[in-house]
């Protein structure tokens, strides 16, 4: 009995280690299946449900079955054998299964084939997979070699406008830039640019006048590019380039704000004859039945213009735009009062009949005045009502002017050299050119009289006028 006794306590040692090991393997599969989990539901989430799925997880959860039936079965047996050491009596211990001494001998044999026998000691305790899971790692050295290989284009940098080089003619800008390349000698290949313009506040050139949208011009090859039309009319333009490969589009250059000074004016209604309707840069006639030249009405000008210089105060406000007005026949409107060297433009609208245009001293133009019949006003006059006309008035002196009626007139005033010059733009022919001494502030003058008449302004002086200019300073001209 205590040999029996003795071989029963050595299996009760190796089943208590067993089970303190088995207890550690469950522990170590159970937090590897946990850790695992994490890292694939952190780094490859999008996978997790293939994975899920495959051999990887299944093994995980057999080996963990296996491991807890090992475990109970490894506890069962162990409270069998430490139950059975408790007995003291000879007898009682042979009772338990040892009645006789081959009955003995025999559940003595079968004690220890249950022990080895058991599950616990036929589990391997090893994870089938480790932390990192370097069984299931996938080779990816092959891939690399091929992306080692591979020659990324990189991204352009950004090009640097030469504002000394930006040309401002004819109402275009022509902006030039540098590449990167030969600014700091870096920068990856480009194969075009994309030039980007706005307009800018007149008063603040760092500001884009109401937030204006970009306006792009694409696929450029060369590092200069000309903008043009009357996007740019009036004021200021804001620029920026920026180069691109077939990669990407690199970065932008510094915006660059190009002055594109010009005479800007537009109509003052607060003069327009009663007639005249105003409408942005278009006059239109209207008529509305009233009698034309009241003498009458003339005549009562005339006595209040003899009448004390210093009127009431109450009287002048109220009568003001009553005496700017134009009436009678001349059907006028003014602009702006001018000083320097500008230009503009006029067309007629499709059904007009007659219109004048030039410019006129304010002081001196009177209500009832028409455009080239005073010493103070010069124009260019059209005419289509009964037969064709074109003359250059002043002074109440009219030159007929050969010439078909032109669809398009551009208007040349230098203050400061006595030049009035009338073109047909369409066919590139000065029509006239008065050549005087002006002595007074100038005003843009229009007189419109069955019709109606648009024009341009914030035009840039065309680079044509030096020829015009130059080639008839001979040309004959009326003037005071």
């Amino acid at each position: 009995m205590d040999t029996q006794k003795e071989a029963l306590r050595r299996i009760i040692t190796t089943l208590t280690n067993k089970n303190e090991e088995l207890q550690n393997f469950l522990e170590t599969v159970d937090n590897t299946l946990y850790k695992n989990v994490l890292i694939l539901s952190d780094v490859f989430n999008f996978l997790f449900a293939v994975v899920s799925s495959q051999s990887l997880f299944v093994v995980f959860q057999k080996q963990l079955s296996d491991g807890k039936f090992a475990l109970l079965s490894c506890e069962e047996l162990l409270e069998f054998a430490n139950q059975t050491l408790t007995i003291t009596s000879e007898e009682e211990f042979l009772k338990v299964g040892w009645e006789e001494e081959i009955k003995s001998l025999k559940k003595h044999c079968e004690i220890i084939w249950k022990v080895t026998m058991a599950p616990a000691f036929r589990l391997t305790t090893r994870p089938v997979v480790s932390e990192n899971m370097s069984q299931f790692t996938a080779d990816f050295s092959a891939e690399r070699v091929v992306l080692q290989r591979l020659h990324f284009l990189p991204v352009p940098k950004a090009p640097e406008i030469n504002i000394s080089r930006c040309i401002v003619h004819d109402n275009n800008i022509t902006v030039t830039w540098r590449p990167a390349s030969e600014v700091d000698g870096e920068g990856g290949p480009t194969e075009h640019y994309e030039l980007e313009y706005r307009k800018t506040n007149r008063d603040s050139s760092l500001r884009a006048a109401g937030d204006a949208c970009w306006e792009k011009i694409c696929d450029i090859t060369e590092t200069q590019v000309t903008i043009s039309g009357e996007s740019l009319i009036p004021a200021s333009s804001s620029v920026r380039v920026r180069a691109k490969n077939k990669t990407a589009a690199g970065e932008f250059s510094e915006s660059v704000t190009i002055e594109t000074r010009a005479y800007n004016f537009g109509f003052d209604a607060s003069t327009a004859h009663a007639e005249l309707k105003v409408q942005g840069d278009t006059v239109t006639w209207e008529p509305q039945g009233v009698k034309g030249h009241d003498l009458r009405l003339r005549g009562k000008e005339s006595k209040s213009s003899s009448r004390s210089a210093t009127p009431s105060p109450n009287k002048v406000a109220g009568s003001r735009a009553g005496r700017d007005r134009f009436a009678g026949e001349s059907y006028t409107v003014l602009g702006a009062m001018i000083g320097g060297c500008y230009y503009w433009e006029l067309c007629p609208l499709a059904d007009w009949k007659s219109f004048s245009v030039g410019v006129a001293y304010r002081a001196s133009l009177g209500r009832f005045d028409q455009l080239g019949k005073s010493t103070g006003s010069w124009c260019l006059h059209a005419s289509q009502w009964l037969q064709s006309s074109l003359a250059a008035k002043h002074n109440n002196r009219a030159k007929a002017l050969d010439w078909p009626l032109p669809q398009r007139i551009g208007i040349y005033c230098d203050y400061d050299n006595g030049d009035l010059s009338f073109i047909d733009v369409d066919r590139l022919r000065l029509l006239h050119c008065f050549k005087t001494k002006f002595s007074q502030p100038l005003i843009p003058a229009f007189t419109v009289w069955c019709g109606g008449i648009t024009i341009t302004t914030g035009l840039q002086v065309p680079s044509f006028m030096e020829n015009f200019l130059s080639t008839n300073r001979s040309l004959s001209n009326l003037s005071q």
